[in-house]
């Protein structure tokens, strides 16, 4: 089976087999979008450096409409890489989710809470998506396999986003997220710098919360 974009593996994760996102909506869109925008630049079609973003190749349809307009709004507003991050935040879940079930990934069910509210959630339809998503992590983590730059990618936001029991390792929640954080550290600079900077912006977005 092909391999699942990295915003759509991070979904899975993030989510419980009832189809129950596990943190904070905002988190979760911020993190989906710089996980799509990581892959674009660790597939050459965007150039980060230095907090600076630019596209290296004009968009294409590729069969991913969020990657692509993500990609078109770096290559209209290059710049500071945190604004197509916060742009692209805005309905990254929703967009998400709908390709996830177009797909056949996920499956919409709808229930009612006490016989009387109606519920929709989106739940995996085969669990072993769910599993596949997160075996890169934690092959790395546990020294299976050496990790490439994706699953270094994937590592980082895992641990960013407080997701490190969704990997089911028999490990201290502080080890294993210090463990996520280096090996997303020994990566590529691309996925070092992407990475921290969705941090920050998760930080921004948890104090503005407060104000």
């Amino acid at each position: 089976m092909d391999r699942l974009p990295l915003h759509h593996d991070l979904y899975l994760i993030a989510h419980g087999q009832a189809g129950k996102l596990l943190i904070h909506p905002a988190s979760m869109a911020l993190g989906l979008a710089g996980a799509a925008l990581l892959e674009l630049a660790l597939d050459g079609r965007v150039a980060v450096a230095r907090g600076r973003v630019a596209a290296s190749v004009p968009a294409a349809d590729d069969g991913d409409a969020f990657a692509g307009d993500l990609l078109a709004l770096v290559a209209g507003e290059p710049g500071d890489v945190r604004t197509p991050i916060k742009k692209a935040a805005g309905d990254a879940y929703e967009r998400t989710r709908e390709t996830l079930t177009d797909s056949g990934v996920l499956r919409r069910t709808t229930r009612r809470v006490m016989g009387v509210l109606p519920t929709t959630r989106y739940e995996p339809a085969d669990i072993a998506s769910v599993v596949r998503a997160s075996s890169g992590a934690r092959s790395a983590v546990e020294g299976w396999r050496q990790p490439d730059a994706r699953c270094a990618a994937l590592c980082g936001l895992v641990a960013v986003l407080r997701l490190e029991e969704e990997l089911y390792l028999d490990q201290p929640s502080g080890q294993l997220v210090g463990r996520l954080r280096e090996i997303s550290r020994e990566s590529s600079r691309e996925v070092a710098e992407l990475v921290g900077v969705v941090e920050g912006l998760i930080g921004e977005a948890a104090v503005a919360v407060y104000r």
